[in-house]
């Protein structure tokens, strides 16, 4: 375990980054609102979770074109703010867990990484767990793609987990050019798509879970929703739909042709994914050049649900948070957000994404035009066009008991804290 404090001199640097003026990286958002560094980050970094006595916590990850140390402040960050001047001073690391999807449920923080869903438990305010870990569901198989295990919890106990598919569009051969698909395709019997488990049992199997939805290529984004009373996801479209099928797209039809889907999850649907894809240009659903698409074929009618939203091609979403606090104005409660990671398949056109992005909701149904809630993580355009250069790219959302929206960059870790109304000042 390490720990860190900010009256330290190994991280004045760090945490002097942390303190400073709202909107200070030049976060644009809607008028009213603003955002404040609450911490300035060791490192990549995935999701977060705040408890409801402030504190919060991070999954991270292996550092891959960076100089952060890949040994220093990893597994699972445990951060608080013992002033309460707004900002983190104390940092602990504890657990050997590279993990993607962080809740509390039940007083407990859940987290997993590529293989389960792991619990830990409190005892009174401590900041790092003293209790062992406890494995809730363990023994997915280890995947080179589309491994992360997000998941969200009901009222009733249920734990819904997203299990990626290993490919990307099921493939003979998968990213070969002109493979056909396989038919039909054997991945959906334990992968892309999502599976419940009971929240509250520990040494659960995958095999373990029941198959609440299938035909989900990928789906990091998942939260249930309260007031709907609903799971709801934002899906990975598919990708490269010119280097592996030239006789039919373009790469300008590869950057904005596929959706990120978003979809109210029903039980037993089905999504459609691998034997088509949603055009959000054509606003309709077709069927995939795998599985006999030319670009041109709409899918069969009525056999694969359509999204809720159709959001534009390759802004890979990372995360969904419904919003269910009262600080924020009428118009967000019960709403979604959903942070956009930005993706590498747009070339050669400009990336795109990078934002976190608002969706009013009434229950169930999407009450209004869905509109960029942050944005500017990037400040214009990315050198040389790649994801790995730019600025921030937003990946985690969480809110505290407040009801202030938090919001994580994957590169470095760094959290910005969104409130509603005049600024407080920090007490210094």
């Amino acid at each position: 375990m390490r720990r860190f404090i900010c009256s330290t001199l190994l991280t004045l640097l760090l945490c002097a980054s942390a303190v400073q003026a709202e909107n200070e990286d030049d976060l644009v958002l809607p008028e009213g609102f603003q955002a404040e560094v609450v911490f300035g980050g060791t490192g990549p970094a995935r999701h977060l979770a705040v408890r409801n006595n402030g504190d919060i916590y991070v999954t991270t990850q292996l550092p891959l074109f960076s100089t952060y140390d890949p040994d220093a402040n990893r597994g699972i960050l445990a951060l608080r703010d013992s002033d309460k001047d707004g900002h983190v001073d104390i940092v602990q690391n504890f657990s050997k867990i590279l993990g993607t999807g962080i809740r509390f449920y039940d007083n407990a923080l859940y987290v997993s990484d590529h293989l389960g869903v792991y619990r830990f438990r409190f005892k009174g305010n401590e900041l790092v767990p003293s209790l062992p870990r406890e494995s809730i569901v363990d023994g997915f198989t280890a995947e080179a793609q589309h491994a992360d295990k997000t998941f969200a919890f009901d009222h009733r106990g249920r734990m819904y987990v997203n299990v990626g598919a290993p490919s990307n569009s099921c493939q003979q051969e998968d990213r070969a050019p002109k493979s056909p698909g396989q038919q039909p395709c054997p991945l959906r019997d334990q992968y892309a798509g999502i599976w419940h488990f009971d929240a509250r049992r520990t040494g659960q199997k995958p095999s373990d879970g029941i198959r609440y939805a299938t035909g989900i290529r990928n789906a990091v984004a998942i939260d249930w929703s309260r007031s709907a009373n609903a799971l709801f996801v934002v899906v990975h479209g598919r990708d490269q739909l010119d280097s592996l099928w030239p006789q039919y797209f373009t790469p300008e039809d590869n950057a904005e042709t596929v959706a990120e889907e978003m979809h109210l999850i029903r039980p037993g649907g089905d999504y459609g994914w691998p034997y088509t894809y949603f055009d959000v240009r054509r606003g309709m659903r077709m069927r995939s050049p795998e599985y006999g698409g030319d670009g041109q074929t709409p899918a069969p009618p009525g056999k694969y649900a359509n999204p809720i939203i159709a959001f534009p091609a390759h802004w890979a979403p990372g995360d969904l948070l419904f919003y269910d606090g009262t600080a924020f104005p009428p118009r967000y409660r019960g709403g979604a957000f959903i942070a956009f990671h930005g993706s590498w398949n747009r070339a050669p056109l400009p990336q795109a994404g990078y934002n976190v992005t608002f969706v009013p909701f009434n229950k169930r149904a999407v009450s209004g035009q869905w509109d960029k809630f942050v944005d500017n993580f990037t400040l214009g355009e990315i050198e040389e066009n790649h994801p790995g250069n730019a600025r921030y790219r937003p990946i985690g959302l969480a809110t505290d008991k407040a009801g202030a929206l938090y919001v994580m960059d994957s590169r470095h870790g760094r959290i910005w804290r969104v409130t509603y109304g005049k600024p407080k000042r920090a007490r210094r």
